[in-house]
């Protein structure tokens, strides 16, 4: 009799974890709950009327991690809201790659339910398609034509970023121009080897911030060939972050004068928006 008594309390047992786990399971993939867990946190961009003026929005290129063969490419939100955030302030805003045409996608990052509302407009947007799927080579970029130029992350970033000298190039010129360039997550490593005019390194001495190492571990993509937290360092830059109790789920951005950069996907809104009041206060 004991026996079966403790059998049942045994399935009893198993029957109310598997229902907990479930019922975590959904509450967990729900986009509120999500929220309230830290991913893509409400943020509203006041409004600014800045018509006449352009930004560009540079992606990578790379659609696999190394020789993998798993897909990756730019974290969606990390296009799409700043891109919003500029087109809907009044800017006209193209959309740049290293190599140009189709911007591969980290999988997933569009999707339900990490999703965003700029996500999703975009995926019905036939302009902002027919940009995504031309995008323009960074090689045929002009600074001179931007206000802004800024730089998307995603794992992809990680590959041909910094390796670029076409994206140095472009943001060493548009930078002694004045033009606000901005970044977040893997972003800022185009900024890795951007000069000043007198040479120097564009990033020494300058207060920055991007996807910290500790994030990368937390994520199992060590496999990438660049850290953005140990080559802003090693570049000499003041390196900022916040933390929570997944570094997927902080957000932190930072302006030092032309330069505004977000720390990962959930700083998109804010750093936008300083961009913004920066550009309003030309």
């Amino acid at each position: 009799m004991k026996k079966i008594k403790k059998g049942r309390k045994e399935r009893i047992l198993k029957a109310a974890i598997i229902l907990a786990s479930l019922a975590i399971a959904i509450y967990f993939g729900t986009p509120s709950a999500l929220r309230v867990l830290g991913l893509h946190p409400h943020y509203d961009i006041p409004n600014f009327n800045l018509a006449g003026k352009r930004a560009l929005v540079v992606t990578t290129s790379q659609a696999t991690l190394g020789d993998t063969m798993q897909a990756t490419g730019v974290f969606g939100s990390e296009m799409t809201v700043p891109y919003y955030a500029f087109l809907d302030a009044g800017l006209e805003v193209d959309l740049a790659s290293i190599k140009g045409g189709t911007i591969p996608v980290q999988p997933g990052s569009m999707s339900w339910p990490i999703a965003t509302a700029e996500d999703q407009r975009f995926l019905v947007d036939r302009a902002a398609q027919k940009k995504f799927t031309d995008s323009i080579p960074i090689s045929q970029i002009n600074p001179a034509d931007y206000d802004v130029i800024f730089v998307a992350g995603g794992w992809g970033a990680a590959y041909d970023l910094a390796q670029s000298k076409e994206l140095s190039k472009v943001i060493s010129e548009a930078s002694a121009r004045g033009t606000i360039l901005g970044s977040v997550c893997h972003g800022a490593l185009a900024f890795v080897n951007a000069r000043n005019v007198d040479g120097s390194p564009l990033l020494e001495g300058r207060r920055v911030t991007a996807v910290t190492n500790v994030q990368i571990k937390q994520l199992g993509i060590e496999i990438t060939p660049l850290h953005p937290e140990t080559e802003l360092r090693s570049a000499n830059a003041k390196f900022e972050a916040s933390t929570a109790w997944r570094d997927f789920f902080a957000t932190h951005t930072v302006v030092d004068g032309n330069l505004v950069t977000g720390q990962n996907q959930n700083s998109g809104y804010e750093t936008s928006h300083r961009i913004l009041e920066l550009l309003e206060a030309r």
